[in-house]
């Protein structure tokens, strides 16, 4: 059986989303990374990057969250998580879920890991009051320019609407007033509504 590795509040609620709408029988491992379960030999082991998601699989481990996104939906077609059957529009999905990756999410970082990018106290400063500036502008191009309607692709739920439906929701945490974005608002609120994020979020509030 699968085994998603994941932390509350982290990127891996998208891993966690999508197995959930492919209907991927799987275990979830919840890691408190506050207190540095990723850090532990035991899951060092499997995941050297001590971050999470990492995603136990019959052939081996996955880890990055756009590599575990694009298996979910090439493993479990039938759910229809991305348009596998055109080689551009299957691009386009994993450059959407690359920006969050490298752009997005690297903003969020400079919150609270600004260490991993300087020892200046000053200068990790600067980042950390930086971080809700830079998240404007890039949600900003997203639903400007690269958000289609009604869904990230258009017309079709994926792996992409998991993904931001997770970094959109750190932006009130980091000072952003999220109303603003009123087509991304929307999503996130249909995004919630769906019966198997219901069911991952609930397992958070149990």
């Amino acid at each position: 059986m699968l085994k998603l590795f994941h932390a509350w509040g982290s990127c891996s609620l998208a891993s966690a989303i999508a197995l959930e709408e492919a209907g991927a029988s799987h275990d979830l491992v919840i890691m408190d990374t506050k207190a540095g379960d990723q850090r532990k030999p035991e899951y060092l082991a499997l995941n050297p990057k001590a971050r999470v998601p990492a995603l136990i699989t019959d052939q081996g481990v996955l880890t990055e969250t756009p590599a575990i996104l694009a298996w979910v939906a090439q493993t479990w077609p039938a759910a229809k998580l991305a348009p596998l059957d055109d080689p551009f529009a299957f691009a386009k999905a994993q450059a959407f879920n690359s920006y969050l990756c490298s752009t997005v999410h690297v903003a969020h970082a400079h919150k609270h890991r600004g260490y991993r990018w300087t020892d200046d106290p000053v200068a990790q400063a600067a980042m950390t009051a930086a971080v809700p500036k830079n998240e404007i502008a890039c949600f900003r191009l997203i639903e400007d320019e690269m958000f289609e309607g009604p869904w990230v692709l258009g017309e079709s739920f994926s792996i992409c609407d998991a993904y931001l439906f997770t970094l959109f929701g750190w932006l009130s945490g980091d000072g952003v007033d999220t109303d603003q974005f009123v087509r991304l608002a929307d999503h996130s609120r249909r995004v919630a509504d769906r019966p198997a994020v219901r069911k991952v979020l609930a397992q958070q509030a149990a």
